[in-house]
């Protein structure tokens, strides 16, 4: 959703290319029409996707690892991988054992440090947080988002909020781009909570956390091997949850079709985040103050 004329234009021709291009259609919403769904006057309209709807991330999670253990995966929880040694059979190193495999796929997304340097020269570890208000009652949550919507804005450091079963607000925002939490983020959050929907000013946040993404250069994913026996799925930039049901041929070693479509990793220097490990995240910092100036300016 568009807070700045110049991001309404952006989506508005955005509307115009997946029609003409994908033959995916979008409709445009302006603001009195937003406004019949959601209870805010922060933006200037909303492109509302009609076909995709959201869903319960670590459901979906628990869902999969049923899956997977149906099928006979067997899942070591904190066995934290701290050196992956290559070779005709790839050994995964914990502190308290080994795996030795015909073929493995390192999927471990901001969490890769000293287990395989070319594919850790390529994203950025960003801390990204979630709110959950206090329940607002069926009522107070219908009228909020009357159709039960997932909202977004188009802002680089972006807000993105949605009703939960409970008939609670979950509002996520404020990444952060150091190894630290930001300093009083339950304020912080407050604020932009209020932002949108300063009705909500006497409810309290229950519920706060947060984690670490992988971000890449180009905020695109990125399938490949770094050996006929090594594959891996990378930088997902917090689309993970949509995006890497995608990779899942990467762990079908004998579908040919996979191994052609998951090529070896291009040395392309545009993939690199610029500054090496000591320099990279000052840049980015100083790169996101510019856009979040950009996005609070024009």
């Amino acid at each position: 959703m568009p807070i700045k004329p110049r991001q309404e234009r952006d989506l508005r021709a955005g509307i115009v290319e997946m029609a003409e291009r994908y033959d995916y259609p979008l409709q445009w919403w302006d603001r009195r029409r937003l406004r019949d769904e959601l209870a805010s006057d922060r933006y200037l309209g909303a492109v509302y996707d009609g076909a995709s709807g959201h869903l319960h991330p670590l459901e979906y999670a628990f869902g999969l690892a049923r899956a997977a253990l149906a099928a006979g995966v067997r899942i070591f929880e904190h066995s934290r991988v701290v050196e992956l040694v290559r070779g005709a059979k790839p050994r995964l190193r914990t502190a308290c054992g080994e795996v030795v495999a015909d073929f493995a796929v390192i999927a471990g997304n901001a969490w890769l440090r000293g287990i395989a340097p070319e594919l850790e020269s390529r994203i950025m570890p960003v801390g990204t947080y979630i709110a959950a208000t206090a329940p607002l009652g069926p009522g107070r949550a219908g009228a909020l988002i009357r159709n039960d919507m997932a909202v977004a804005d188009v802002n680089w450091a972006l807000d993105y909020f949605r009703l939960s079963r409970d008939h609670r607000l979950l509002f996520g925002g404020r990444a952060s781009y150091s190894s630290y939490p930001p300093p009083n983020l339950r304020a912080v959050m407050r604020r932009r909570i209020h932002a949108v929907f300063p009705q909500l000013d006497d409810l309290p946040i229950e519920y706060l956390w947060g984690g670490y993404v992988d971000i890449s250069r180009n905020r695109a994913p990125h399938w490949g091997r770094l050996a006929p026996n090594i594959y891996f799925a990378r930088g997902f930039s917090g689309h993970g949850v949509a995006s890497t049901g995608l990779g899942r041929p990467a762990a079908r070693r004998g579908d040919q079709g996979a191994v052609r479509a998951a090529g070896p990793v291009r040395e392309d220097p545009a993939c690199h985040l610029p500054g090496g490990r000591a320099l990279r995240t000052p840049l980015l910092v100083l790169a996101m103050a510019w856009y979040r100036l950009r996005d609070a300016l024009w």
